[in-house]
């Protein structure tokens, strides 16, 4: 063997690119696919139910804070006249049973007589003062 052939082994190169070729590949995935997959599949995973938490958060809040609440029994329409003053109409109906009836005839009270204007309200049962649901 002369001096060339044992500084130059091709065993020993081609050996070594090799290993340095699938070490960088290992790397290259490593770093490229693995850790990334990992990390964007836990993040993934994570906001799922960091949002699915706010959603049962808000639902609790909700349903705690909508309790039933006591309907009133009767509704009353006051109209105001252009002062501001409480007034009187003849002729209209001013005591419902149910909120939707009496918003419907005040909205056609505010067409029908223009310079008033007209307070839905009823008494609730904690309340010193009647409580003014709507107002046009």
């Amino acid at each position: 063997m002369n001096a060339f052939q044992k500084v130059f082994d091709w065993k020993t190169y081609i050996f070594t690119a090799l290993a340095v070729i699938s070490f960088s590949s290992f790397i290259a995935v490593l770093f490229g696919q693995t850790i990334p997959g990992v990390i964007l599949t836990f993040f993934k995973i994570a906001g799922e139910y960091v949002v699915l938490g706010a959603v049962f958060i808000f639902a609790l809040a909700w349903l705690l804070k909508a309790k039933p609440h006591n309907r009133p029994k009767e509704y009353s329409i006051v109209p105001f006249d252009v002062f501001g003053k409480k007034s009187k109409i003849d002729g209209i109906r001013t005591v419902f049973k149910t909120h939707d009836v009496a918003w419907s005839f005040m909205k056609q009270y505010k067409k029908s007589y223009p310079f008033y204007n007209f307070a839905l309200v009823s008494d609730l049962p904690k309340s010193d003062k009647p409580t003014i649901f709507r107002y046009i």
